[in-house]
């Protein structure tokens, strides 16, 4: 979904390169309205999924020379973002199972989306560092007395180009099925208001239309 999305009496349209620019409009706040809201802000947190994902995977192709303080904050945030898709919110307009199985995306989608929600619950609330797992040792001398305090850890794994490239295959496909549901849902809030008079919609406050 790019640029401004109309819908008329010929349905849902993008309009990239409108003729006429559309610059303003009667701000709605119906909960049918605001539950096409929704959907966009879902439709956007999977776009923005999508779009770690593809930084990701150019920053793992990377091998030694990769930032592990970039692949980490791309990675959380694609987390993140994926998850809240599927938060009901307050009009229930979140994604469910339901559409991962919709995707027609090949193996066990749910069981692939419970893992993400498990790393992502590891990454951000865990209580312990996600990076590395440390330990504390003593060391001894000749005579086997102690002789000192070390630190020590371990280098978790971060993620790999199989995993994000799975995470931006799932993103990309609920993103078209969203998409469809977006345009239908418009045609319903366009139904709901077309046969308003002039007055009602002036009584509306005006919002600018940003390119």
């Amino acid at each position: 979904m790019t640029g401004t999305l109309v819908a008329g009496r010929t349905g849902a349209s993008r309009m990239s390169h409108p003729s006429a620019p559309v610059t303003s409009a009667r701000q709605l706040k119906t909960p049918l309205a605001l539950s096409l809201a929704d959907l966009a802000a879902i439709f956007d947190d999977l776009q923005f999924t999508l779009r770690c994902c593809e930084r990701l995977l150019v920053e793992l192709d990377r091998g030694a020379q990769s930032d592990p303080a970039v692949v980490e904050s791309l990675w959380v945030s694609a987390l993140n973002s994926y998850a809240r898709c599927f938060r009901p919110g307050e009009r229930g307009m979140g994604l469910t199972e339901a559409d991962l199985k919709a995707t027609g995306v090949e193996g066990d989608v749910v069981e692939w989306h419970g893992l993400l929600r498990k790393i992502r619950k590891f990454a951000v609330t865990g209580e312990t560092n996600p990076r590395e797992t440390y330990s504390i040792g003593v060391t001894q001398d000749a005579d086997g007395r102690p002789e000192g305090i070390v630190i020590t850890s371990v280098v978790n794994p971060v993620v790999d180009d199989v995993t994000v490239r799975q995470t931006g295959r799932l993103a990309f496909e609920l993103s078209k099925l969203l998409d469809e549901r977006i345009k239908e849902h418009q045609k319903k809030v366009f139904a709901a208001v077309e046969d308003l008079p002039r007055a009602k919609l002036d009584e509306l406050p005006a919002i600018e239309i940003t390119s």
